[in-house]
């Protein structure tokens, strides 16, 4: 089966700023892929070029069998995004801002209502429902936003740090959420600054100053290392990057 995303030498230039240097890496479908570095190492702007929302420098990306730079529409109908901030209408309810981001995805009548409630159960968000979303607390308003962006049936899911700033308990719970994605055949290609969600991913790719230094599975990438934590096998990395780059 071929990989449901596909790279080869994606590039984003600023100016004299290289964002993202000439990034290859295959997503198997049904996989979870978990993308980590620093800071300012590329990892947004990766995402935002698979899902369409940027054209590359250089290079391609196939998303879901489609050109994310030249077919981005096409993309767009297969995939789900969720940005660090996601568009939530803070004086809307729960099933307000439900409805109208279906509208969007003209999903209407019984469809739209039978999605809703299927979602709902799965968050455990049904007692929330007339809820606004301004009152919702951080881990809620991330179930709303998945909620939101799952609504037209995604093939695939990106997320940019979805869990970034929630309390432990409502991470566990949108962790145990994905897991049941995952089952459901959506494939996952997220961004985390947590290197314990790391670990709960597939495959793991390490960002740093634009370039992936180091992918493989959570287990490989310990071993390779000589290292028994994500956490050293991503410092050790980078040092011997940064090593070689001095030398």
């Amino acid at each position: 089966m071929p990989p449901i995303i596909q790279i080869r030498g994606l590039t984003k230039r600023f100016g004299t700023l290289t964002a993202v240097d000439h990034l290859d890496l295959e997503v198997a479908k049904g996989e979870i892929f978990g993308l980590v570095g620093p800071d300012g190492a590329g990892k947004t702007t990766t995402l935002r070029m698979l899902c369409g929302l940027m054209d590359p420098s250089e290079g391609s990306a196939l998303v879901a069998g489609h050109d994310a730079s030249k077919e981005s529409q096409a993309v767009k109908d297969q995939i789900g995004y969720m940005a660090q901030r996601f568009g939530l209408y803070q004086d809307l309810t729960v099933e307000e801002n439900m409805v109208f981001y279906a509208d969007l995805f003209d999903i209407t009548g019984q469809t739209r209502d039978d999605l809703t409630a299927q979602l709902l159960r799965m968050t455990r968000m049904e007692p929330f429902r007339t809820r606004q979303a301004g009152r919702l607390s951080g881990g809620m308003k991330q179930k709303l936003a998945l909620m939101c962006t799952l609504l037209h049936r995604p093939q695939i899911l990106f997320l940019d740090e979805p869990t970034n700033g929630v309390d432990p308990v409502s991470r566990r719970d949108f962790w145990a959420i994905l897991y049941q994605l995952l089952k459901d055949g959506i494939t996952i290609f997220m961004t985390t600054a947590y290197l314990d969600e790391a670990e709960r991913c597939n495959r793991v790719g390490l960002m740093h100053k634009g370039k992936l230094i180091r992918c493989s599975t959570p287990e490989v990438m310990k071993a390779e290392t000589g290292t028994s934590t994500l956490e050293g096998a991503f410092i050790k990395t980078i040092h011997e990057v940064e090593g070689v780059a001095r030398s």
